[in-house]
């Protein structure tokens, strides 16, 4: 069948009142070298890039918790434990939460994601030398295969995720003092504990030759191969149902049609994954640290805004994607919400559900005088969020919204949860693997 027929195939299928609105299944996943695949698995299980060998990157993206960490604010170095389970170490306090929500991995693989962080800060761009857009140095970025392989030198530089307090090992020290991608700084030390376990040695010249020096580009850009090889979720209920596999029916199919219709969730969640990966303000609950430089006198979180500079973008985050949503608890750029009931609840009335926010829907492993809801009680803050809001109030009974519920239940792609190739018993360092 030609690719017009069997598009005209699949609207016929989808006759109905919002068969024109559907988007088509045209996500392209390129290829990926399996070595490299492989090499990246081990890495992004291994603890050993953290400056206390603590943390890996799995401890915030962990298949058991979708991808994420199961938590409205992680905890990366200073914690023990996974997911809601994790804690503090009583011997190594973290100073803060991570300041905003561990965002879900899947898909990332397709060519359409080239954005990266809730705010965008990070992405896909042709026009510059290196191929990415980033507020660093370009040099911070060159070597990078793209923006999905460049965000992993964010965590491996943050006291919060992975390096640790500033003056406790090798890989914070180089942080605090400004070595990073210089020539012995924090990346470099990163790649010679890599270089100096044998077979991570063998598996790279597998990978980029013998002989080759073992970069942090090669690191990121073997975890990038494997992130975009292991969680491909575009086999949900949904998925076949616009590739006229299968056809959805009951509170699912009621949860579509409000969904592409009176809802109007797809005028931000478009396209085969339900993003349009741009940026908008929807008067989100702000809790924890914030984004806000340490110098700061208060937690805020202006979003897109201190990407761009521009007022207008304040309070604006990325439009997540909806695959696999009913896995990825908490919602919202700082997790404000722990049910999908309730972020949904929370688009109805942004402003109204900001105002009556309740604090006990966080989930937040418990730290000793921390300060999780400054911005709550702030009342310009508050109001500055309100005024940003872009959402009209819409009301929607409770039988639509459980149909809304079921329908992104049918977002849920179940082969990808666990990943392609899964959890590994060892990685190379013989670190704990979580």
């Amino acid at each position: 069948m030609t690719k017009p027929a069997k598009i005209g195939a699949i609207l016929t299928l989808l006759a109905g009142p919002v068969a024109a609105d559907l988007p088509l299944p045209n996500a392209v996943f390129p290829e990926q070298d399996m070595a490299e695949v492989r090499l990246g698995q081990l890495l992004f299980y291994d603890p050993i890039l953290s400056g206390n060998k603590q943390v890996s990157c799995a401890t915030c993206h962990h298949p058991r918790f979708g991808t994420s960490d199961g938590l409205s604010l992680g905890l990366g170095d200073g914690g023990m434990g996974l997911g809601t389970a994790r804690k503090i170490d009583a011997e190594n306090l973290p100073e803060q939460r991570v300041p905003r929500n561990a965002p879900a991995m899947f898909n990332l693989g397709a060519t359409e994601f080239t954005r990266f962080f809730h705010d965008g800060r990070l992405e896909d761009d042709p026009t510059r030398p290196s191929g990415i857009r980033t507020p660093l140095d370009e040099d911070m970025v060159t070597g990078f295969d793209n923006a999905l392989s460049a965000q992993a030198m964010f965590p491996v530089l943050s006291a919060d995720e992975m390096a640790g307090h500033y003056s406790e090992n090798e890989i914070s020290k180089s942080v605090r003092q400004g070595l990073l991608a210089q020539p012995g700084g924090a990346w470099d030390k990163i790649s010679a504990r890599i270089a100096s376990i044998p077979d991570y040695s063998d598996a790279f010249a597998e990978v980029i030759g013998p002989d080759q020096p073992i970069r942090f580009t090669d690191i990121s850009n073997a975890m990038a191969a494997f992130i975009a090889f292991e969680w491909r979720a575009d086999n949900s209920p949904f998925d076949q149902h616009i590739r006229g596999e299968a056809t959805l029916t009951g509170a699912a199919l009621d949860g579509m049609e409000l969904f592409y219709g009176k809802a109007q969730c797809a005028t931000c969640h478009s396209g085969q994954f339900q993003t349009d990966h741009g940026f908008h303000a929807i008067a989100m609950p702000q809790i924890g640290p914030g984004k806000a430089a340490r110098f700061e006198s208060h937690a805020r979180d202006t979003g897109r805004m201190r990407v761009t500079g521009a007022p207008e973008d304040a309070y604006r985050f990325r439009t997540p994607s909806l695959r696999n949503i009913a896995q990825t608890a908490p919602y919202g750029h700082d997790g404000a919400y722990a049910t999908l009931e309730g972020v949904v609840r929370h688009h109805l009335d942004p402003v109204a559900a900001l105002i009556a926010y309740d604090p006990a829907q966080a989930v937040l492993p418990e730290i000793p005088d921390a300060m999780d809801f400054p911005v709550m009680s702030n009342a310009p803050e508050m109001d500055a969020i309100a005024r940003a809001n872009e959402l009209a109030p819409m009301e929607l009974s409770d039988a639509e919204v459980a149909a809304l519920l079921a329908f992104l239940e049918a977002l849920t792609d179940p082969s990808s949860a666990a990943g392609r190739l899964g959890v590994p018993d060892a990685v190379p360092s013989g670190l704990p693997v979580d």
